[in-house]
């Protein structure tokens, strides 16, 4: 249901553009709710509602709850993975506390990640010439990692500077062979959400790494994994954003053994008789 809100986002009037958002990150708890409680949470009248429903093709909000509480029962949705730290004597320490946040982000990414996009994203890493990664702030170092993460299964990979040259500019240097992953978290980055849209005009498949389905960059990828990266601070989280780079790594050397074991060896080999130490 989520694809049939972004299908249609450029084509809802402006005014609702907050309800469809509103949706979108609250698909799971739709089917418990009637139009009079979501009217009250976001502050839409109940005939704006029934109105943003026909705009996506529904007969009325009755018919849209019934397709959302369908595909929920479909679902495996909403199973704790990984459960809080209970730990009395120091429940209100700082260390607890922030722990107990990062397992709900990945609890919650591990609910949000459709597991059918996720590889259909692996088949388009492993499928492509050249894989670059962007992102500024903590993005940039996500992006850095997930480059190194995929160069060591053998995907030729490359993470794009921030410094003497802009993203537009090294963007010209790819084609269509190429795939381009995007990262953008809170508060996003402008450069990268048009630089993504510069590398689509292009003909670049583009790929993002983000928090929520209305994140503008969404907008411009094949795919986007939706990743949660609440925290106690005025930042962004990078514990279930790791998990996600590392799961992205390790399906690709699952699903092209060869290319990676191929590259182990010959690493083991510049190691072993270069006297390097790779890291």
């Amino acid at each position: 249901m989520k694809n049939v809100i972004r299908e249609k986002y450029n084509l809802i009037p402006k005014s609702q553009k907050r309800l469809a958002d509103y949706f979108l990150e609250n698909i799971d708890a739709i089917p418990f709710l009637n139009i009079y409680q979501i009217a009250e949470a976001t502050q839409y009248s109940v005939a704006s509602i029934v109105r943003f429903a026909q705009k996506l093709g529904f007969q009325g909000f009755s018919d849209f709850k019934s397709k959302i509480t369908q595909s929920y029962k479909d679902s495996l949705k909403n199973q704790e993975i990984f459960h809080p730290l209970k730990i009395d004597k120091v429940k209100e320490h700082t260390l607890v506390m922030v722990a107990n946040q990062d397992i709900k982000n990945i609890n919650d990414t591990l609910n949000l990640i459709d597991t059918k996009t996720f590889d259909n994203v692996v088949d388009l890493i492993l499928s492509s010439k050249r894989v670059y990664t962007m992102g500024l702030g903590i993005s940039f170092l996500l992006s850095q990692i997930l480059a190194y993460q995929l160069n060591q299964v053998g995907v030729d990979s490359y993470y794009f500077r921030s410094n003497s040259t802009s993203f537009f500019d090294q963007i010209l240097f790819l084609n269509k062979d190429d795939l381009l992953i995007g990262f953008s978290f809170p508060p996003y980055s402008v450069e990268t959400v048009e630089a993504a849209k510069f590398a689509k005009e292009r003909k670049i498949r583009v790929i993002s790494i983000t928090n929520k389905s209305s994140s503008p960059i969404t907008f411009q990828c094949v795919y986007s994994l939706i990743v949660k990266s609440e925290n106690m601070l005025f930042t962004n989280s990078f514990s279930a954003i790791s998990v996600i780079i590392n799961a992205l790594a390790t399906e690709c050397a699952k699903k092209d053994r060869n290319r990676a074991e191929k590259f182990l060896k010959e690493f083991k080999y510049i190691t072993e008789n270069f006297n390097q130490v790779l890291i």
